[in-house]
Formats: structure tokens, C-alpha cells, sequence
């Protein structure tokens, strides 16, 4: 699930605390045969486990002590303090969004891959970790929304965004759910979630440079195409259809469709999990879209390796990114931790006989927006989601968008 960027001093120090990450000990004398040196990972919970047993396979066949630190929560935030201070690790591991900030703070480096090993990755996955025309991560798996469907209540994809207003509200008059759909909202509104019905809308966060590139310089979140495009969403408010209600949040999304209570979710592959332990039938299809619309555009995201700019044991850190971790094995173990379409070529090949649903991540994928990874894109997310919540609610299209979009801009300009 995606968070935006938040400042958590407290959480940071603590997990500063926790170790004192990558620093390289003495080389052992000719008789010693344990490790010579440190290497230091940080990741989430589940890629921590998943990680371990290849870690300490790398750490045996290179003579090297290979820690891999679970941080739980803020990990983005509490990395980038402890860079900063020379206390951080070696690798960190993380969405590729993240990059441009952890660039402007100088706290990864670029990293090299060949052509053939760059080949061997899904293109959207080299693209999203490709930064001012430079690689800095090396991607290990692929994220994007999609129409998830209570196969019981609805057992036929909805064609457009009205067809599936149109077939939630049918069952919530019959008395069968309570929701029309299950997207979260809550307070303070969900980019990631809103932007497939807001590209679908017409509506646009940057425009792009003649390279591709996002450009910061081109906001369009107050532009007239997306006041036209809130304005649909709007309709799907709380003061129309109902279909989008800020009682939805990132808490009960899923439990709400897993409950039975709303024939439509969308959502990601963690979801997933959840529903299977749920009993739930279910089928992935993509975001229908608006009729006579714009394709509903997920964002699509990639999960990376990141090598430390202050890192103790750099020269080790890019042997075990860029030469372990283009092979399939380790990929293979870290999709069935948590189970998202491997980024390499040769691991989905690998997992996808196993799992029809990957096929389908995939197909809802294809024509994704890559999320941007520009630092421009942190201003965004918490203006953005409180002006789609308020919309959401009732409020002015028009004036909310306009204060929204001022203090994005600010916010960059400073």
C-alpha cells in the first residue's frame, strides 16, 4: 500500500538505535576463516525474512557477516536520518518513488548494469528506477491497482466506471451489500487510489518533457481538464451516487469487500492474501474506465535494491545488488513472501504457472502511469488527497482545487 513521505523524528532516532549498521571489521588473519567484513540491508518485515537465507548464502561465499534488519514502520524517513549521519546500512530496500528523494538527500548512489542484465528486466521496471537518465535500483518486483470483484454478487466485469455504479447500486437497493464499491478515501483522501478515475477524467498531476521525463514545472492538478475530471468524481460523492464515501480508508478497504459488504474493491496485490483467507471468489480485471473516457491509468510501481552513499561496504553492496540480485532464485523466495509480479523476466516465468492472478496484475498494468519519482512528487500527496477528500464530501470543485493546487506549488517553489 502506498504512504506518503511523513516526518517521524521519534520513530527514526529509535530505530537509529537499533544497530550500528555497515561498518567493516579488520581483515581476519590467514588462519581465520570467519567473515572479513559487514553488510548491512534494511527492509520491511516480510522482504527481511525472505531475505535472510540468501543473505547468509551470499555471506558464506564471500567471507562476509551479512545482517538484514527489519525496520517496521517509516522506513523511507528513518533510512534517509540515518544516512544523513553515517548510522544507516549498506543496502536499503524500497518502492522506486522514493528515489528522487533519497537523491536530493544524497543518500544512494547510481549503480551500473549491463545491457544484458538490464534485459533481463521487465522494461517499466528499468524505467521506473531510471532517475535524471542514471540507474540507481535494481528492481526485484511490479505494483499496480486494479478492479478486484466478488464473483458471487458480480459475476461479469463491469465495461465502464457507470456500468459498475450502476451494478453496486442495484445490489445495495436488493439489500445484498452496503457499498457500492471499496475504494479508500477517508479524511485525508489517497492519490495513488483516486488517480485511475482521475486520469480517466481527464485530469493530470505533471505533464512531461520531450525525453518522457515528469516535468515539475507543469502542474496540473488546478488545470481546467482536472476540475472537469473532480467533478466526475464528484458525481461518485457523497452528495451523488454514493459510490465513493469518505468512510472508506485505508483501514477498512479491504475488510469491507472481504466482509461481503461491497461487491467492488480496488486495490493491489496485497489485498490478495486477505481476501483468499476470506473465502471470498473473486476475480482481477482492469479499472474500467469513464464512458467515453480516458483509460483508467493505474500507477504502476517497482520495488527496489538501493546501494548507501555513505555505506561502510559499498564495493560489496553492488556485488550482491547487481550480480545476486539479477538472478531469479532471490526473486522467486521475495514474490512468495509477498506475493507481486517479479520484475525480472526469468522469476515471473518462474511464477506465473503457479498463479493465474499474475497474468491479470499484469494486463490491469499495461498503460500504467510509472509513478512519478521526481521530488516535486512529495508536495503532491497530502494537498492533493485532503482536496479529494473534501470533493468527495461535497465540497467546491472549483475552490478546493485551487488552494490544493497553490500550495503543491509552493511547496515546490521553496
Amino acid at each position: 500500500m502506498r504512504i506518503p513521505l511523513r516526518v517521524v523524528g521519534v520513530l527514526a532516532l529509535a530505530a537509529l538505535t537499533l544497530t550500528a549498521c555497515g561498518s567493516e571489521k579488520s581483515p581476519a588473519s590467514s588462519s581465520t576463516q570467519g567473515p572479513t567484513a559487514t553488510l548491512t540491508i534494511w527492509a520491511d518485515d516480510q522482504r527481511s525474512a525472505a531475505l535472510k537465507p540468501f543473505a547468509e548464502a551470499f555471506g558464506k561465499a564471500n567471507h562476509v557477516d551479512v545482517q538484514v534488519q527489519a525496520v517496521s514502520k517509516d522506513l523511507q524517513t528513518v533510512y534517509v536520518t540515518a544516512a544523513q549521519s553515517g548510522k544507516g546500512p549498506d543496502i536499503v530496500v524500497g518502492a522506486h518513488d522514493w528515489i528522487g528523494n533519497l537523491v536530493q538527500n544524497g543518500t544512494i548512489d547510481p549503480i551500473q548494469l549491463s545491457d544484458s542484465q538490464k534485459s533481463g528486466f521487465a522494461d517499466v521496471a528499468v524505467k521506473a528506477v531510471t532517475f535524471n537518465g542514471q540507474v540507481y535500483g535494481v528492481p526485484y518486483a511490479i505494483e499496480n491497482l486494479a478492479l478486484i470483484r466478488n464473483t458471487d454478487l458480480a459475476p461479469t466485469a463491469p465495461a465502464t466506471m457507470e456500468d459498475l455504479v450502476a451494478a453496486g447500486k442495484a445490489l445495495k437497493d436488493a439489500g445484498k451489500v452496503s457499498n457500492i464499491m471499496s475504494l479508500q478515501v477517508g479524511t485525508n483522501g489517497d492519490a495513488y487510489h483516486i488517480y485511475p478515475l482521475f486520469a480517466s477524467a481527464g485530469g493530470y498531476l505533471f505533464g512531461t518533457k520531450a525525453n518522457g521525463d515528469y516535468d515539475p514545472a507543469d502542474l496540473g492538478v488546478g488545470k481546467p481538464a482536472s476540475v472537469e475530471a473532480f467533478k466526475k468524481i464528484a458525481a461518485l460523492g457523497e452528495k451523488g451516487s454514493g459510490a465513493l464515501t469518505r468512510s472508506v480508508n485505508s483501514d477498512n478497504a479491504i475488510p469491507t469487500f472481504t466482509g461481503g459488504k461491497a461487491p467492488f474493491l480496488i486495490s493491489g496485490p496485497w489485498a490478495v492474501a486477505d481476501i483468499k483467507k476470506a473465502g471470498i471468489k473473486y476475480d482481477i480485471t482492469p479499472i474500467p474506465a469513464f464512458a467515453g473516457g480516458k483509460p483508467a491509468q493505474p500507477f504502476v510501481g517497482v520495488q527496489a535494491f538501493y546501494v548507501a552513499s555513505k555505506g561502510k561496504s559499498k564495493a560489496l553492496a553492488n556485488e550482491f545488488i547487481t550480480n545476486y540480485l539479477t538472478k531469479p532464485d532471490l526473486q522467486v523466495a521475495l514474490y512468495q513472501a509477498n506475493p507481486r509480479p517479479p520484475a525480472l523476466t526469468a522469476a515471473l516465468d518462474q511464477v506465473k504457472g503457479s498463479d493465474p492472478d499474475i497474468e491479470k496484475w499484469l494486463t490491469a498494468g499495461k498503460g500504467g502511469a510509472v509513478l512519478p519519482a521526481i521530488p516535486a512528487m512529495a508536495a503532491v500527496w497530502d494537498p492533493f488527497g485532503k482536496a479529494e477528500s473534501a470533493i468527495i464530501g461535497g465540497a467546491d470543485v472549483n475552490t478546493t482545487l485551487t488552494g490544493a493546487s497553490k500550495t503543491i506549488t509552493d511547496a515546490i517553489n521553496k
